[in-house]
Order: structure tokens, then sequence, then C-alpha cells
């Protein structure tokens, strides 16, 4: 018990320590929980062997995850992705151990070793490439999606790969054990098999029926067992009962899909895409999602713990080498795979970066080769540290990513600009949904308005509905001259881009002083940059509509519409002051947490603005006595 407890507590305590940092750094949680990992294993040894065993319970993170992810994906959503699968992951994991299994057959291994050595390094690290998509945000892009198709095909495919894995078995091998006795690779086999099994001994057509009863089994008890289970426990009116259930159907789903020798993994993924649809998805995502992230973390440290650092330092050479060309290999083989299926840039990088590496598949491939003999212990103990090595270099390849993708604009047809035929009184740059709800109350108002915006999208949806816009960059002064601003009364600037708009404003205001500008800002420190840059009215996204719902707040406590509709416009009044006097004091690019002059006056204002509305608030009470 004694020894369980340290152990926990060098485990929980590198995580809490390691894992901040490596966020505050930009590197993400999983660097950090490699580096822990690192630290107290190979650098420390303040653990040992025992990391290993934690590393196949860790494993049921992988699991927890799989399932989560099914919950996210209707079986629609799954039917749609089918030519990604099949096309983008099959491709992907043809190629990859095609040109794996050449280069291991050019280093003089067999053709055997060959082929499953390069099964084993085709597999990509799902825990650590979805883990990463989430934390950055890149699991809906272009290249996310693509990415995770790739994952999801490589979960498939671990189970012919298993069953391809025997069919190379050197027949017969011999080695000894540890009392000298012969030891064939039958005999271990033989070992192997009494663990539970519902398949084992049984005829290839009974295996096969057997496997799709499971596989029925949890359809049909998603389908109709999870509503009346879940009624009985809400019954109960115990909170941990709910968590106990979600546990219970991970876990036994799992377990069943072992007994059939199908993957957990696959088994869980397939379970949360029938519960996709159901009212209690919510309530299994929220309990499982503790679990899932310190399975993850746990799982994380233990691979960097269980790195060979004597093998390491006795070929340090040969390892990183070949931990590279594993990289290489499968990166060139995901560019021209990502080209061929049309991803572009961003994506493209995406995809070709964040499935370069090896993954935990293959230690379990790598391990099960061993027992069958189709490789040797010293290239199994190589590959797995050069799997490690993969794993631990991937956060370094999203940063990389993140690099790239700051050096490039988004992939964009482009457009030829239109020759723009009409002036208005009125011209708005940015026809989003600010902008639309502009145009809609000036044009109903009966004057004549010139909508300008760079998105195509967003001029061909204004074009459905009957409104005339123009396609063109709106910070261009050949096109705002087009537009007829020498004439117009009035810019209304309503950019996303904070820099293009006040681009925009400041050169509005010095080539063409009398035209009255409306500006829309993101927040207040991009309102000083319009004030500064010469706006007349500028309109926070957020602020009108905050504070029509504070006065909603003030009506339903006591205070009369017009009391609450005073105190509104009171706040209202005192705030466009306090902008002008901050103003004098804001410093640009230097936060206002950083800056002493304008937190002193900003606390100033903020009595004065007290002052005023508790007056209104005595003159309430006066008149309700």
């Amino acid at each position: 018990m004694d020894s369980f407890l340290s152990q926990a507590s060098i485990y929980l305590a590198a995580a809490v320590i390691a894992v901040p940092i490596a966020a505050r750094l930009g590197l993400g949680s999983v660097l950090g929980y490699l580096a822990a990992g690192i630290i107290i294993g190979p650098i420390l040894g303040l653990v040992g062997s025992e990391a290993e065993e934690l590393q196949h319970f860790a494993e049921f993170g992988v699991v927890m995850m799989l399932f989560l992810i099914g919950l996210e994906l209707e079986p629609r959503a799954l039917w749609a992705m089918r030519h990604h699968l099949i096309g983008l992951g099959g491709l992907q994991i043809t190629a990859s151990t095609a040109l794996l299994a050449a280069a291991a057959i050019f280093f003089g291994h067999s053709w055997q070793v060959g082929l499953a050595v390069g099964l084993a390094l085709s597999l990509s690290s799902t825990a650590i490439v979805l883990q990463t998509l989430s934390e950055k945000g890149l699991t809906r892009t272009g290249g996310g999606r693509a990415t995770f198709s790739v994952l999801l095909t490589q979960d498939i495919a671990v189970i012919p790969i298993l069953a391809l894995l025997p069919l190379l078995a050197a027949p017969h091998a011999m080695s000894l054990s540890e009392d000298g006795s012969i030891v064939r690779t039958d005999d271990a086999q033989d070992a192997a098999h009494h663990s539970l099994s519902l398949v084992e001994g049984l005829p290839g057509w009974a295996v096969t029926l057997m496997t799709i009863g499971a596989v029925a089994f949890v359809i049909l008890a998603g389908v109709y067992l999870t509503r009346p289970v879940f009624r009985f426990i809400h019954a109960s009116n115990l909170r941990e009962m709910y968590t106990a259930l979600a546990l219970l159907i991970v876990i036994g789903i799992s377990f069943l899909m072992t007994l059939v020798g199908l993957s957990p993994a696959l088994g869980a993924f397939l379970a949360g895409v029938v519960l996709a649809n159901s009212e209690f998805r919510h309530e299994l995502e929220s309990d499982l999602e503790p679990f899932k992230g310190l399975l993850l973390g746990l799982f994380f440290i233990t691979v960097g713990a269980g790195i060979n650092y004597k093998l390491f330092l006795a070929e340090p050479g040969d390892v990183i080498g070949l931990a590279l060309l594993v990289i290489l290999a499968k990166g060139t083989v995901l560019y021209f795979v990502g080209k061929a299926f049309g991803l572009k840039r961003r994506n493209h990088w995406l995809f070709t970066l964040g499935l370069a590496q090896a993954g935990e598949f293959g230690f379990v491939l790598l391990a099960f080769s061993l027992q069958l003999n189709v490789v040797t212990p010293d290239l199994s103990e190589k590959l797995l540290l050069v799997i490690a090595l993969t794993m631990l270099i991937t956060p370094l390849l999203f940063i990389l990513y993140e690099v790239l993708s700051k050096r490039m604009k988004e992939a964009q047809v482009e457009h030829t600009p239109d020759e723009i035929d009409e002036e208005g009184t009125v011209i708005i740059a940015g026809i989003g949904r600010f902008g639309q709800i502009v145009h809609r109350l000036v044009n109903a108002s009966g004057f004549k308005t010139v909508l300008l915006d760079s998105d195509m999208k967003a001029v061909q949806l204004m074009r459905r509905f009957g409104v005339k816009s123009f396609l063109g960059d709106p910070t261009r002064p050949e096109l705002l001259k087009a537009a007829g601003i020498s004439k117009a009364k009035v810019l209304v600037v309503a950019l996303d881009d904070q820099e293009n708009a006040t681009k925009l404003v400041a050169y509005a205001r010095r080539n063409y002083p009398n035209i009255h500008i409306v500006a829309r800002a993101y927040d207040r420190n991009h309102v000083f940059a319009l004030y500064k840059a010469g706006a007349n009215d500028i309109v926070r996204e957020m602020f009108d509509s905050s504070l029509r719902a504070g006065r909603y707040v003030l009506e339903n406590i006591g205070l009369s519409e017009y009391e609450a509709a005073q105190a509104e416009q009171t706040f209202y009044a005192h705030d466009r002051h306090t902008v002008r006097e901050l103003a004098a004091h804001w410093i640009p690019g230097t936060p206002a947490s950083e800056n002493p002059a304008y937190i002193k006056r900003a606390k100033e204002l903020e009595k004065d603005l007290e002052t005023a509305l508790l007056s209104l608030a005595e003159e309430h009470v006066k008149r309700s006595a």
C-alpha cells in the first residue's frame, strides 16, 4: 500500500508540475506529460518496471476517448465519411506499410520481418494526435477531419493486421527458457490462448458469427437497453450511479470485444456512435471526460518513463536516425496522399505533420510479433524506442505546423474584383451579420447603400436574397473611389479583421476628412485604436446587447421600465465619456493591466458611475415610499 501511494504521488506530482509549465510555454499538455515521464523515469529513476504495467492500464484512456468521439458522430456522419475512411485512410496505411517494409528489407531483414515492421510503424498515435487537435481547436478544420478519418481507419485496421501477423511467423522457432529447457513459438502461442476468449478453437464460420453477434448486441443494447437502464438509475437519485453506469458501458463493451478478438477501442467507438442520438449523450460525456483526461495523461507519462535510455545512450545515432526516417517516410506518403485528395496549404500541412509519427498500437503489434517470433528481441527493443521517440517528437511537429500556418494565409480562390457601377450615400465595408443589419435598416429607410466585401461567399449569399453587393477588398483606394466615397456621406466599417478595419478608418479620415465614419470595434482596446484613427461613432460588438440585457435584469428585480431605461441611459452616457477619458491614457501594445495611469483613471471613473447610479436608486426608494 505504501509503495502504491508513493508511486501515485510521484506520477501526480510530475504531471501537476510539468503539464502547466508546458501549457504556459505553448507546447501543449502532451509534451508536458511526456517530459514528466522522462524526468521521473530515465533521468531521476523515481519509477521503474511498473511503468509498463501502468501503460496497459492507461491505454484504457484511448478506449474512452474513442467512445467520446463516437458520441459526437451520428451514424449518418460516419456513413458520409466512408470515402475518406476507405480511400484516404486505406491509401495511407498501404503506402506507408510498403515504404517502411521496403526500408526494413533494404537494411537486411526478411520480407516477413519487413512487412511486420511496416505494419506496426504505419499506424499513428490516436491518443496524442486527437488530444492535440482538440486542445488547439483544429478538430473541425479540413485537415483535422481528414486526420481523424485516417486515425479511425487505422484503429479498424488493427483487427486484420493482428490476423495477418501469425501468417508471418517462423514455423517451430525455438528459444531457451530460464531453466534451460527448449520452448517453441507454438508453446508460447498456446500459453497466450489460455486467456478468456469466446472464439478460441472455433471454426472460421463460427468465429465470424460470434463477431457479428457481438457487434449486433452492442448496437441493439445501445438502441433498446440504455433508456430503461438510465431511467432505473435516475430513480435512485444517486449522482455517482450515473458515473458507475458510464464506466460500466465502456468497460463492459471493451471486455466483450476482447472476448471475440476485436479491438476494445473499435467497440467503444461503435457504442459511442450508437448512443450519439441518445438524450443521455451529454450525461455520458460529462461523467467520462475526467477519467479520459487522467488516463490519457498517465499513458503519456508511462511512454516517457518507459524509454530505454541505456539503449539510447549506446546507439543514439541509430535510434534518432530511425525515428527521423520513420517520420520522413510517413510524412512523404501523407504529403502525396493529402495532395491526391485535394487538401490545401494549412490543412495539407496539418494532415502531413500531424500523422507522421508511429503510435501506441505499434507497441501492441510489436509485442505480438515478438511473441510469434516474427521479430527478434533486439529489433523489438530498438523499434519500441523508435516509436516512443517519434511520439515524443510529435508535439514539436505541431509547433512546426503552427509556425508554417502563421506564415501562410488560408488558401483562397482568387476572384476578379467586380466593376462597381453604382454609388451611394452610405458605403458599408463588410457584410457579415453586423453589416447586414445596418444595410437593412438604412436601405429600408429609403437611402442608397453600396456593399463591399472580399469574401465571395458573403457576396453570393447577399445576391441570393436579391441584395446587390460587390466583391473586392474594401481597403483598396481604387475600390473605394469606384464606390463613390468622395460623394458619400457615411462610411460604415464592419470588417472582421481588426487591423484592416483600423487601417481603413485611418485612410478614409486622412483622404476624405468630411465623411462620417461609423466603425465596429471588437473590444475596448480596438475602440481606442479606431478613435485615434479618426472614427466618429464606434460600436462595440457586445456592448449594446449586454446593456439591453442589463436593463431587462433591472426591470425584473423591482425597477419600472422607465427607471431601468434611465439607468441604462446613464450607464451608456458615462461609458462614452469614460472611453474618451481613457483614450488619453491608452498606450498601443501595452495591456491595460500594466498601465498604472490607465488603471488609476479607470477606478476614478468607476466611482463616478457608482455615484450616478446610486442617486437614481435613492430617487427610486423615495418614490416607492
